[in-house]
């Protein structure tokens, strides 16, 4: 390592230590206030008590207990780390393409997802969740694949804006194609679910596939995250700092297949969360992804089982689909982006 390269790499990298904690205790105590909230607030509300009583204390003839451990646990529990996951997924896509515009939903990976997830529904005869996650994860990586070529052919080669532009068109032409699928099978309605996005239908043998997964990919993206900030620096600079740059890409999108593809086979298409929080995140602890990445999953974490609450308490007794509780909070935070990046077009 150079002198200058070590200079150029320090005065790039913001590190708040203090700040980052500070959102982790804090974001950590109302995530477990949320997740009460969650089990708590809903068509039949039920007293914290009684929560307690069924999480430790389970009766199998209770009412209350068999609507707290079989529906709301679960869900919760869903929320939890798919709002995690899809946090993470962004933060990552952004370090690496050094991309403000990245994000699952933005890039092509959710959308990939759900197509394979329409073929599945459609040619398999019987779609066990495990088949689902799978070809979710082939379709995350299509996606991707997709965006990344077409961006790549575009003259004066890869910006952010034509990044997001391509995105949205290989998003639209593979939800278009996924619609076509559903009519075509007559699988609509068994994929409605996944089109809409949520947690509303998620049972123990969902979260049981899940959070398997999550975990693995949150350990390996806290792994990678010192060489993530430094790829955020620019390829030239990770290289000269001795980076292994075609690695450290590969095994950042390994990540976020494996989040994003877990996440959509559980939670359908759950668009924003992976836009907007590592934005928020990284204004408060600084640049450093070894700070950025664990904030983010708890923050992520926070915004989607809050969101949930609040997807079941806009029109009681019937739910408001979370995907568009997602977007009424990042389709205008996109604009912003959108405009500030629009230089790079």
């Amino acid at each position: 390592m150079t002198k200058s390269h070590s200079l150029e790499s320090d005065k790039a990298t913001i590190y708040r230590p203090k700040s980052a904690a500070l959102v982790l205790v804090i974001g950590i105590l109302f995530l477990l206030i949320s997740i009460c909230l969650s089990i708590i607030l809903g068509v039949a509300d039920i007293n914290l008590s009684t929560v307690l009583q069924g999480i430790f204390h389970f009766d199998s003839t209770s009412t209350a207990h068999q609507i707290i451990y079989r529906l709301r646990l679960p869900r919760a529990l869903a929320a939890t780390f798919i709002g995690a996951s899809l946090a993470v997924s962004g933060a990552i896509m952004q370090g690496m393409t050094r991309n403000a515009l990245a994000s699952p939903s933005i890039m092509g990976v959710t959308s990939g997802a759900m197509f394979t997830v329409s073929i599945a529904f459609a040619f398999i005869p019987v779609v066990s969740n495990t088949v689902i996650m799978l070809f979710a994860f082939v379709g995350a990586g299509l996606g991707a694949a997709l965006v990344f070529l077409i961006g790549a052919l575009s003259k004066r080669g890869l910006t952010p804006m034509k990044l997001a532009l391509a995105g949205t068109a290989i998003s639209a032409l593979l939800g278009s194609i996924s619609t076509g699928i559903a009519l075509r099978f007559d699988v609509a309605k068994d994929i409605s679910f996944w089109y809409a996005g949520g947690v509303a239908g998620v049972q123990w043998i969902n979260v049981q596939l899940l959070i398997p997964v999550a975990i693995i990919g949150l350990i390996l993206a806290f792994f990678i995250s010192k060489s993530i900030t430094i790829l955020s620096l620019g390829e030239d600079v990770a290289s000269g700092l001795g980076q292994k740059v075609g690695f450290v890409k590969l095994l950042g999108t390994i990540v976020v297949l494996l989040l994003t593809g877990a996440a959509v086979a559980v939670g359908g298409t759950i668009g924003f969360v992976g836009l907007v929080v590592p934005h928020i995140v990284r204004f408060i602890v600084g640049s450093d992804y070894r700070l950025i990445i664990p904030c983010s999953a708890v923050v992520g974490a926070l915004l989607l089982v809050l969101s949930d609450v609040v997807a079941r308490l806009v029109h009681p007794p019937f739910e408001t689909p979370l995907g568009a509780i997602t977007a009424i909070i990042g389709v205008p935070f996109f604009l912003y982006l959108a405009r500030r990046e629009g230089r790079g077009l």
